[in-house]
């Protein structure tokens, strides 16, 4: 898997905030951030397109869930990326669901239509072939809270099924690395 992130300011490459982390199976990922978020006082939301509600499905299945997880917005189309999480109408003609900043704005935007502290959202191609000029594989991991919104590109591989759990595995990550920045911004 190949990881790239960008930060805030959108100027392009960063460094891959957690990327070093060790991948972890979904539910384990998904049992640390939900006590992580629960010590902190912190909230989650999710925006998906690829997983179709398997982030925030992940995130429910852990015992406490409901102290953290406010909601989600399963976003398939364009059209609900667009109406419901107010994703750039333009943005989406010009360059397709599968974007960097298409991914931020999914993030903020289930942050804000859920009232989160934090939103993480997923939109790429799960395969079997390609999408709008994107290789099967190629997966955005939006985040955003209140220390700015930002997103990491993926390069994964397998069939339809691994990619989808590869890239819930990788939101479930981003999701625990951003309580912990959070945290460490509060001190």
């Amino acid at each position: 898997m190949t990881v790239e992130a960008t930060m805030p300011d959108g100027d392009g490459p960063g460094p891959a905030v957690g990327a070093a982390l060790p991948a972890t199976e979904p539910a384990a990922g998904a049992a640390a951030l939900v006590a992580a978020a629960k010590a902190a006082g912190l909230t989650v939301a999710t925006a998906e397109s690829l997983t179709a509600g398997l982030v925030a499905a992940t995130i429910a299945d852990v015992p406490g869930a409901s102290g953290v997880l406010q909601g989600g917005v399963v976003s398939y189309q364009v059209e609900v990326k667009a109406a419901v999480l107010g994703v750039s109408r333009e943005r989406l003609e010009e360059y397709g669901p599968v974007d960097r900043i298409v991914a931020q704005e999914m993030a903020a935007g289930a942050r804000r239509v859920c009232g989160a502290d934090i939103g993480i959202s997923t939109t790429g191609v799960a395969g079997p072939e390609p999408h709008g000029g994107h290789a099967v594989g190629t997966v955005w991991i939006g985040i955003s809270s209140d220390l700015g919104d930002r997103a990491l590109l993926l390069d994964l591989e397998g069939d339809r099924g691994r990619i989808r759990r590869g890239s819930v595995d990788a939101a479930l990550t981003q999701a625990g690395v951003e309580v912990e920045r959070l945290v460490v911004d509060r001190r």
